[in-house]
C-alpha cells in the first residue's frame, strides 16, 4: 500500500496594496489622458493641420477642445502624482533592486539559456526604458499646457509644432509598453502574477 502524499496547494503570488493602487490609478489616468488627448488632437490635428485625419468621437473624451483639455490636465496631475508617490515608495522599500535593469540582466541576455530568466531580463529592460519616455511626455505636456510660462521648453524643441509631434509620438510608445509589460509579465510569472497586480 503506497502512502498518500498530502496535497499542498500552490501558493499564489501576492502584491503589496501600494503596487495595486499604483497600477489601477495608472490605467485610469492613462485611459483618460488618451481619450481626452484625442479630443484635443481633433481640434487641430498634429499631422495635416485642421484638414488632417480626425479621430471618431466614440474614442474621445470631453466633447470639445476645452472639455478635452480639462479632462487631460486633471488626469495628468493624477498620473504625475501617482508616479511621484510610486517612485518614493520604490526607493523607500528598496524595491528598485528588483524592478529595474541591472548588470545581471545584461549578462543574462548574453549567456543565459533559461527562457524564464531571459523574460525577467527583458521585462526589467522594458520597465526601465519607459521612465525617460514618461518623463519626456510630462515635460512636453507641461510646455504645451503653459507655453508662455515655460517658453524655454518650446525653444528646446525648436517650435510649437515640433513639441506637439514629440508629445503625440509618446502615446503609441506608452501603449506599446503597456502591452509588452503585460505580455512579459505573463510569460515570466503566468496569469496569476499579472492578476495579482490588480486583485
Amino acid at each position: 500500500m503506497t502512502p498518500t502524499i498530502p496535497f499542498k496547494p500552490r501558493k499564489l503570488p501576492t502584491q503589496a496594496i501600494g503596487a495595486k493602487i499604483f497600477h489601477w490609478v495608472n490605467i485610469i489616468s492613462l485611459f483618460i489622458m488618451l481619450t481626452s488627448g484625442l479630443q484635443i488632437y481633433n481640434a487641430n490635428p498634429v499631422f495635416g493641420g485642421r484638414a488632417g485625419w480626425h479621430i471618431p468621437p466614440i474614442f474621445t473624451l470631453g466633447g470639445w477642445l476645452a472639455g478635452g483639455r480639462h479632462w487631460h490636465f486633471a488626469a495628468m496631475w493624477l498620473f504625475s502624482l501617482n508616479l511621484l508617490w510610486y517612485g518614493i515608495y520604490v526607493l523607500a522599500t528598496r524595491r528598485w533592486r528588483h524592478r529595474f535593469v541591472g548588470t545581471n540582466d545584461l549578462k543574462a541576455l548574453q549567456k543565459s539559456k533559461n527562457s524564464k530568466r531571459l523574460s525577467y531580463a527583458f521585462h526589467r529592460i522594458v520597465y526601465t526604458s519607459i521612465i525617460p519616455i514618461l518623463l519626456l511626455a510630462l515635460f512636453t505636456g507641461i510646455g504645451m499646457y503653459k507655453p508662455a510660462q515655460f517658453y524655454w521648453i518650446v525653444d528646446i524643441f525648436g517650435s510649437w509644432q515640433a513639441l506637439r509631434i514629440v508629445h503625440f509620438s509618446s502615446v503609441p510608445i506608452v501603449i506599446l509598453f503597456s502591452m509588452t509589460h503585460w505580455l512579459l509579465g505573463r510569460e515570466a510569472g503566468g496569469t496569476e502574477l499579472t492578476e495579482s497586480m490588480f486583485w
